[in-house]
């Protein structure tokens, strides 16, 4: 094997510390980070002397210790993953891995083309051509990796692989590298190349594979956290129509009872005259005419929504006002109209009753035409501070978030059935979301 590398040495270490820093820096760039942006810059820049000098010194390494000190490269990207985007260990060791196989990959193919231009072509570039074809095959690679990968994760939420992932992602980088790199430690396996030229291509070919495997891991794990979410907004959709349904049900019975106790007070009232008696009726009367008042917007649905959560509010301690012309929601599906007014309000209510100045407990909500717009705009006061992620979206403040924070994207999601979209503005202690649908 000493003669194949005489023949064709392999890769300059400066080149492969470059390599996995840029795959390091890919996932930096499409990841969600957690930490400024002047730490990551910082970490990110003095990452790239700390992996050269971890090359250099396990190139010096005899073959047990060379082992080592790849292991010692591989803990150097691990420290600029978690430092310089603010991982978790799993996620930090997942991401890793990705950037490890990522580089490995992209250094090889570089590599493979340099050695194949010079023995087989006959080829002898100067210094400068060699620098030039090293960052155009660099930059292009790493920026068509950069491409596929940023769809592949999200930047506005944290990546928390699984454990099985996670072992899974582990076991695949380990037995990648093992074996795209098995010809350099013995040519005398039934999976060794023995040709120089046929090394390097082995090696390009089991990393290409590697990655790609952990690129259709990641895919399905996005998949299968795509569905789970829609599932989620689905059940939470058909639980407000639930809701509504079972709130129109019951403001029935109660109007209907409301109207049958109004004419009975009034037949007692004829009968009993004392003055104190009758203060009793008329506070026995009011009560009754609170539960039997209901919204009128024009929209039955929307009258039993807005009943309902006035009704919560008063409960509550809750100031909510509301202008709504529900005639504009002609062409919304009633099981839509219950779930977007029934998360709006919800999320004021649940806000908003959190509040300990009664004077503060405030909901405003107002339903109008602008232009060939519908605008609904559903305001609410608060007094905490509120949790965004880097798109500006808010984020759920209970621990369990993925069993939470659906409310605003179920809201979103029926929006943006009907070609509309929301925008959420805090400023001021007043917390307003804004839904546009054209009409």
């Amino acid at each position: 094997m000493n003669g194949i590398v005489n023949a064709l040495p392999d890769i300059p270490r400066l080149y492969t510390a470059i390599s996995e820093w840029l795959g390091c820096l890919v996932y930096v760039c499409v990841l969600y980070r957690r930490v400024s942006l002047q730490r990551t810059i910082l970490v990110v820049a003095l990452g790239l002397p700390v992996l050269i000098g971890l090359q250099y010194l396990a190139g010096m390494m005899s073959l047990p210790f060379w082992i080592f000190g790849m292991c010692l490269a591989a803990a150097g990207m691990f420290a600029i993953v978690m430092l310089s985007i603010g991982t978790g260990k799993r996620e930090g060791l997942y991401i890793t891995a990705r950037a490890f196989i990522l580089g490995e990959l992209i250094a090889s193919l570089h590599w493979q083309l340099v050695t194949f231009a010079r023995h087989a072509l006959g080829l002898t570039p100067t210094w400068w051509q060699s620098h030039i074809t090293l960052v155009v095959t660099y930059g292009l690679c790493f920026f068509i990796a950069y491409t596929v990968e940023r769809g592949n994760f999200s930047q506005t939420q944290p990546t928390v692989p699984t454990m099985s992932a996670a072992v899974m992602t582990l076991a695949t980088t380990l037995i990648t590298f093992a074996m795209s790199n098995l010809s350099f430690v013995s040519t005398n396996t039934p999976f060794s190349g023995t040709i120089g030229q046929e090394v390097f291509y082995i090696r390009t070919l089991v990393d290409l594979c590697g990655f790609v495997i952990l690129y259709a891991q990641q895919e399905q794990a996005r998949r299968l956290a795509s569905n789970l979410e829609l599932a989620s907004i689905d059940a939470q959709l058909k639980s407000q129509h639930q809701e509504y349904l079972q709130s129109k049900e019951n403001l029935d019975s109660i109007g209907r009872l409301a109207h049958d106790l109004k004419h009975q007070i009034a037949a007692l009232r004829a009968e009993v005259d004392p003055e104190h008696v009758a203060a009793g009726f008329e506070q026995l009367e009011a009560s009754v005419q609170n539960y039997s008042a209901q919204q009128h917007t024009g929209n039955p649905v929307l009258d039993v929504i807005l009943t309902t959560k006035t009704h919560t509010c008063d409960d509550k301690g809750i100031t909510f006002t509301a202008v709504a012309d529900g005639k504009l929601l002609d062409g919304m599906s009633s099981m839509d109209i219950a779930s977007l007014f029934g998360n709006a309000l919800d999320n004021a209510i649940e806000a908003t009753s959190k509040l300990a100045d009664p004077e503060q407990r405030l909901i405003r909500l107002a339903l109008y035409q602008q232009g060939r717009f519908v605008v609904l705009r559903v305001e609410n006061y608060y007094d905490s501070a509120l949790k965004t992620d880097t798109e500006g979206n808010l984020r759920t403040t209970k621990k369990d978030a993925r069993s939470h924070g659906f409310g605003v994207k179920s809201i979103r999601h029926i929006v943006q059935q009907y070609g509309g979209e929301v925008t959420i503005h805090a400023k001021n202690h007043w917390f307003t979301l804004t839904a546009l649908i054209p009409r």
